[in-house]
């Protein structure tokens, strides 16, 4: 099994999970590609960006795989006038992942962090074991409680 920090965090913490490991496409990192190749309906499967504000700073976004993130609505959310995605080359240092492989779980610093409230749909969802090639199963409200992320509604 690949250990990664979210996995190491998640064993620790005694919190229940499955990971599931599958073969990369570095031309598709698409979450509707990774929930294929890992058989979960793509609504159960999120994405995790990362954005930046002027007054408060990086931030943490957890959305469904499929949907775009609402920057108005997410500004509004952490007390901005607006956000930006973090820049893809700004990712690895501030956050300890790439790309691809980026997990709401064991950032290097912890980052006030959002879920879309369908997050709370779901018995399971799969987020990023920080990793390409491997997702974490895990209940939302384990991930939600570990990473002390708030809900709401952050999609277009």
């Amino acid at each position: 099994m690949i250990k990664t920090n979210a996995i190491r965090l998640l064993s620790g913490a005694k919190i229940p999970f499955e990971t599931v490991e599958y073969e990369v496409d570095e031309n598709n990192l698409a979450g509707t590609e990774v929930a294929k190749k890992v058989g979960i309906p793509v609504e159960q499967v999120f994405k995790t960006l990362v954005a930046k504000g002027e007054k408060h700073g990086v931030c943490v976004f957890c959305i469904p795989a499929a949907k775009e993130l609402d920057l108005k609505k997410a500004a509004k959310l952490v007390g901005e006038k607006k956000i930006e995605m973090l820049h893809v080359k700004d990712l690895l240092a501030t956050t300890g992942y790439i790309r691809g492989g980026c997990s709401p779980i064991g950032m290097k610093k912890k980052f006030p962090t959002f879920m879309h409230e369908s997050i709370l749909n779901y018995d399971m969802v799969a987020v990023s074991a920080g990793v390409r090639g491997c997702q974490v199963n895990l209940a939302p409200s384990d991930l939600v409680k570990f990473v002390g992320a708030k809900t709401a509604d952050i999609i277009l």
